[in-house]
């Protein structure tokens, strides 16, 4: 006797999945009390025009289509319509790797700091995208979900000086991120 086996995810599907879980997690509204609370975006008002452009990715707690990201680099622009054109790009595997495109669009979902986004890879799913830090001069920021499953520390540059890294490593142990699963990407 033989038994069916279901089909087995394509790459879109398994995103779509992980984008609709992400989505559902990003809906719960509570207070954080504690790290099974959701995670909140920073309070401080982002200035849209000065967070777009380009942003390295310094490291990350990766989703599974940037595992072997090397050069990843995520650019915003803001749409006439208020929307925010995202293009990550990245080499997969090595640095001289298949270089790997994905275009999400970006809603402000917080009109009155602008630190909440959702993004959509897939329509009409949307997935939360918390700004939890940006410094004054936006030329570093981490960017994170509700439920702490994927962060990203971002700069401006390709490297940022190594008490720097470790005192954004100290902002993601306080809010409660794995940071076992954080993985440093390579810049050239």
């Amino acid at each position: 006797m033989t038994t069916a086996r279901p089909a087995p995810l394509t790459v879109s599907g398994a995103l779509l999945v992980g984008l609709v879980a992400n989505g559902l997690a990003g809906c719960q509204v509570a207070p954080k009390t504690s790290w099974t609370e959701p995670l909140q975006a920073m309070n401080q008002p982002v200035d849209l025009n000065r967070f777009m452009g380009e942003w390295r990715v310094i490291a990350h707690i990766p989703t599974f289509i940037e595992k072997q990201a090397y050069n990843a680099v995520e650019r915003y622009e803001l749409s006439p319509d208020g929307t925010i054109a995202t293009t990550y790009t990245f080499n997969k595997g090595d640095f001289d790797g298949p270089l790997k495109t994905y275009r999400p669009k970006g809603f402000v979902h917080n009109h009155e700091t602008n630190a909440e986004w959702r993004m959509q890879f897939v329509w009409p799913f949307k997935a939360a995208y918390l700004i939890l830090y940006l410094d004054e001069h936006y030329e570093t920021t981490v960017v994170g979900v509700p439920d702490r499953d994927y962060v990203w520390i971002m700069a401006r540059s390709k490297t940022i000086p190594e008490n720097r890294y470790d005192e954004l490593l100290g902002l993601l142990a306080e809010t409660g991120h794995d940071l076992s699963k954080l993985r440093r990407v390579p810049q050239r």
